[in-house]
């Protein structure tokens, strides 16, 4: 029974839609397959882990039969890779095997039956649901996904809080030792809620939103969220716990503060990086009127020392920093000046946008 018959391309950009998040070793085997479903001409792609679901769907249907079936999704993705770009594809099911034909290419793989694909459940029913354009959506990920955790501990630290709040969506990640924090306005208003969204969604989301201005729809449930945008359907678990209290985190009323160069501070700083260890990333900033200065050594005695000058005439603050974590920071903003905020040597730093109060980088001190 043929399924599809289409250009390669055509059949390649839902495969790499829903195979990001296969995995290539699972306690199921059936897991490393993708689910395809025929009716007609449309046909379903769908893949899962038992935690996140992401389906999507093509014209690309030979014949009116109705259908299902599994097939491993590495190896299909590869052997469409790796056929030739303007070449047609023909897709057959026969005894219980998959063939792949593109002009004198043949593959035979083996297929698993639809029924035994295990599919997320869907929520009976969603207490807020969210519209906003892809690019914002991309954005307020972008701005605060490398401060999540990885396979921390404390599991609730391993994914992004998202909260819906009055007309604000905001979105917050912290391991622990830093904290990031950027919001949205909306002209849409929400009963304040909060969920956790696990690290593994976040970074799928990343890869699959556009930059562009087609909504994506957020409806969330006590244990789930789904997002809905262009043709793509993505069901993600929640994780429970509770998240820190960010608000308390933010610090409020530093005196000592100064705007700099983004630029000019990300260079100094990765210029001072190159004298840290892989196991010690500390630099030290001594920040004292007029003049900011970064050095970093390590254990051959070597040194690194940058001076920046800035407009500052508050305290002198000698304080200590995991270089990564403001390089981080720094990589991801695209504003031209930042705000840098200090209390004492003991105390988080607080790195903000100028005359933005939509973002904010805690960032906690080291000892060095």
């Amino acid at each position: 029974m043929q399924l599809v018959k289409t250009t390669r391309d055509t059949l390649l950009r839902p495969l790499q839609i829903v195979s990001g998040i296969v995995e290539r070793r699972h306690t199921m085997p059936i897991l490393a397959n993708i689910l395809i479903r025929k009716e007609g001409e449309s046909v379903s792609f769908l893949s899962t882990d038992t935690e996140v679901q992401i389906t999507t769907n093509a014209e690309i249907g030979s014949g009116a039969e109705v259908t299902g079936t599994t097939v491993a999704a590495r190896k299909l993705l590869d052997i469409l890779r790796a056929l030739p770009e303007s070449g047609d594809v023909t897709i057959t099911l026969q005894n219980k095997r998959l063939a792949v034909q593109s002009g004198k290419s043949r593959f035979a793989l083996q297929t698993l039956a639809a029924e035994e694909f295990p599919t997320v459940q869907q929520a009976d029913s969603y207490s807020a649901t969210v519209t906003l354009p892809q690019k914002t959506l991309k954005h307020l990920f972008n701005m605060v996904h490398f401060s999540m955790a990885q396979q921390d501990i404390r599991y609730y630290l391993n994914g992004l809080l998202l909260v819906l709040d009055g007309n604000n969506v905001i979105a917050v990640a912290t391991d622990g030792h830093r904290l990031a924090f950027c919001q949205v306005e909306t002209e849409q208003t929400f009963a304040r809620q909060e969920v956790i969204i696990p690290r593994k969604t976040i970074i799928e989301l990343q890869r699959l939103l556009e930059e562009n201005d087609e909504p994506v729809q957020l409806d969330i449930a006590a244990n789930q969220v789904k997002l809905t945008f262009a043709d793509i359907e993505l069901i993600s678990k929640l994780v429970e716990g509770k998240f820190p209290d960010y608000t308390r985190v933010i610090p409020k009323g530093y005196k000592n503060e100064f705007t700099i160069g983004r630029d000019e501070l990300l260079r100094s700083l990765q210029r001072a990086a190159i004298m840290t260890s892989d196991k010690f990333k500390g630099v030290r900033c001594i920040i004292a009127p007029g003049v900011m200065k970064i050095s970093s050594t390590n254990a051959d005695q070597e040194e690194a020392v940058e001076e920046l000058e800035i407009d500052y005439g508050g305290d002198s603050v000698d304080i200590g920093f995991n270089v990564t974590y403001l390089l981080d920071v720094l990589n991801n903003l695209k504003c031209d000046q930042v705000n840098v905020a200090l209390g004492d040597s003991n105390s988080s730093a607080l790195i903000s946008i100028p005359d933005n109060a939509d973002f904010k980088y805690v960032v906690m001190p080291m000892r060095i």
